[in-house]
């Protein structure tokens, strides 16, 4: 079974986001630094996916509209 790249970022990234507030809750002050870069990593891949998903449906309707003008 082939498992889609798409698939697999929507279960990494929010995993990736609750580790890292389960690490900087549980650990010790000087530990908490490096489970920043993991959350934020999470974030900026769910923001990168939701990004080109907007701009691919603006996309499409831009192409909608220029085949109606075209009739």
């Amino acid at each position: 079974m082939k498992l889609d790249k798409a698939l697999i970022l929507s279960f990494v990234a929010p995993v990736m986001i609750v580790m890292s507030i389960v690490g900087l809750i549980s650990r010790k002050n000087h530990k908490k630094i490096f489970y920043l870069p993991l959350g934020l990593m999470g974030i900026v891949i769910i923001l990168e996916k939701e990004i080109i998903r907007k701009l691919d449906r603006q996309n499409i309707l831009k192409k909608i509209k220029s085949y109606q003008k075209v009739k």
